[in-house]
Formats: C-alpha cells, structure tokens, sequence
C-alpha cells in the first residue's frame, strides 16, 4: 500500500510539472508536437540545465518531466516506489552518490556507442550504469600575499609538519572531502590514508568550518594560509569586489609529477525500471553532445566529460592539468571508509 501511494504521488508530481513544461512549450511558434515523455529526477539545481531540458523538447518532441531533490532523498524515494516509479533517468552530483545509486540496485546498464565513444572509460561505471557528465578539480589555494608555500605540491604534502596552524577546511562530512580521501585509500592504503588524516587535523589554523567559498575568503584574508577547494567555486568569484579576493590566492594543482589533480563529477544513469527507457536514453546521448557537454559545464563553471570538448567557460583561466584517471567506481567504493577514517582522525 505504502508503495503504491508513494507512485500515486510521484505520478501527480511529475504531472503537475509535465503541464507546466507543456504550457511554457506552447508558446514556442516552432515548437515540435510532443511525442513523448521523459521523467527526470535530479539533485543539480542549475538554473541553466532548464534550457537544456527546452531545448531537448524543441529538438526531439519529447516533453521533459523533472523532480529535483537531493540524491539521497531520491535515492531512497525511486526505491519507495519500486516497479511503480515514474523515474526514467537520475541526475546527480559526485561519485559517491552515483555508486550509491549502483549498489542500491535502481540503475540499468545501457548499450550505446554515443556515450562509449563520448565519456572516457575512467568517467563511467565499467557495466554503463551511468555516465560522467562534468567534472570538477579539488585543488590547493594559498594565500599570495605570504608566498607560494615551499615544498607544497601534493595532497600529501598538507600533512607535512612545517603546516602546522596554517590550514583552513570545511567539515569531513563534505562529500568533496570524503571523495578524496576516497581516492586516496584507492592509491596508497587505508594505513596512509588514516596518517594523512591526522596529519592534516594537527595542520588546522581552526576546527573545520564554513564552505569552499568562506574558505576561499578566509585564506584570501590570512586567517589561514591554505586551503582545499573546487574549482568551480573560483569562478564564482565574478564581481569586481570578489576579483580583489580572488587575487589574493594563488593555485596549486596538486599531484602533477604523480596520480594527477583528484576529480569528482556529476553524472546520470537510466533507471532500471524506466517508463520511457528509449527517451532516456535518448537523453543521456544528447547530454553527451558538444553543445550539451558545453551548456552544462558552463552553467556551473565545470569541466565537460565527453572526450574533445574544451572547458570555454571561467575554469579555463586556471590552465591546463593532468587529472587523476583514477576508475570514479573506485570512489565511490571507498566512501564509506574514508568516512570512518575522517572519524577516528577527529576531522569533525
């Protein structure tokens, strides 16, 4: 019974929105008949993809239904629903939360030469449960006034004694966080993975606070010397009054000589008990495409994931680099331990 009324629900839902997408349709002169459908549920909140979702609609026919929530929230609601869920395709935000996705057993792997010529392997669960949409770089910042910080170029290198009182982070519980230290445990061992832990915790200038944004600021201001960071949230630094902190922070691409700069990603996979299997995946092509790789990366100052696309948005001022190409399977595998490493480390 629980089930059914939660698919009752989730079908008025996605009408609701369905009529909606269909009126703001209509008033398109060109606009092609509606064909089909197609029910997303998405946990990224860009404003931009909604000209992507148009744009699909105008191209193709086909009518876009959307529920945005946080992944876990969706996680668990398509697996509420079960065989009943409307659910065609799921859109979420880093590595982890699409391996949840995974292990939960809601996503099905999908044959397709576009997206297996599109998305690099490294980019994309081995069995094509879901696909690399964007990427993002997590890289060290440093405070310009105090000076590059001597013998700084890996992650490793922020547990290094002579850091002591300089670092500045937000909370373990950051799934950026964890997601690295996901990658570390993937390359080194848990052992040095826990070390690098303590390490850094024993480095803090303070406890583990605010954002990537705040802490962005917090270096640029000298509360701290160092910091780790997305790169997207440079980019944000767009107003002339954000430039001049923006200039007060140099960058480090860490790992260069080694693994490569760690990335995370945001991603979609076709859910296993798909309503419109064929319009999703349908989708999941177009997202691939060069113009769909350069909307979405540009709407979040992200990289594109599709092979031979180059970031044109604010990112590509911080230069090139050599990314970790390390399996994101592989973080996603090892979340949960970095999550009790971070723990025992006392990184609250």
């Amino acid at each position: 019974m629980k089930k059914l009324l939660l698919a009752a629900l989730a079908g008025i839902s996605i009408g609701l929105l369905g009529a909606c997408a269909a009126g703001e349709g209509d008033k398109s002169a060109d606009a092609v008949p509606i064909t089909g459908e197609i029910n997303i549920y998405s946990s990224r909140h860009y404003d931009t993809d909604l000209a992507l979702y148009e744009d699909f609609t105008r191209t193709t026919g086909i009518k876009v239904n959307r529920i945005e929530a946080e992944a876990d929230a969706l996680i668990e609601r398509i697996q509420a629903e079960g065989e009943f869920s409307p659910a065609d395709l799921l859109i979420t935000t880093d590595a982890g939360r699409l391996w949840r996705a995974e292990e939960a057993g809601i996503l099905a792997p999908v044959e397709s030469r576009v997206l297996a010529e599109r998305i690099p392997a490294a980019l994309r669960d081995p069995e094509n449960r879901w696909f690399a949409l964007t990427t993002r770089a997590r890289i060290i910042i440093y405070n310009k006034a105090k000076g590059a910080p001597q013998g700084l170029a890996t992650y490793a290198d922020l547990a290094k004694p002579e850091f002591k009182g300089r670092i500045c982070m937000r909370s373990s519980s950051s799934v950026y966080n964890i997601a690295l230290l996901a990658s570390m445990i993937a390359h080194e061992g848990e052992a040095k993975a826990a070390a690098w832990a303590k390490g850094v915790v024993a480095n803090f200038a303070r406890p583990p606070q605010g954002n990537d944004m705040s802490n962005i600021e917090a270096v640029a201001a000298g509360a701290c010397d160092i910091s780790l960071v997305n790169t997207y949230y440079l980019a944000r630094f767009d107003t002339p009054e954000k430039r001049k902190v923006l200039g007060s922070i140099g960058i480090i691409f860490p790992n260069q000589a080694t693994t490569g700069t760690h990335v995370n990603m945001s991603g979609a996979g076709v859910v296993k008990t798909a309503p419109n299997r064929a319009n999703a995946l349908k989708f999941l092509e177009y997202l691939a495409s060069d113009s769909a790789q350069k909307y979405l990366a540009n709407g979040n100052n992200e990289y594109p994931a599709a092979r031979g696309v180059a970031p044109t948005s604010a990112v590509e001022a911080l230069g090139p680099f050599k990314a970790d190409a390390l399996p994101a399977a592989e973080i996603g595998r090892n979340e949960a331990r970095a999550a009790l490493l971070y723990n025992a480390a006392r990184w609250n």
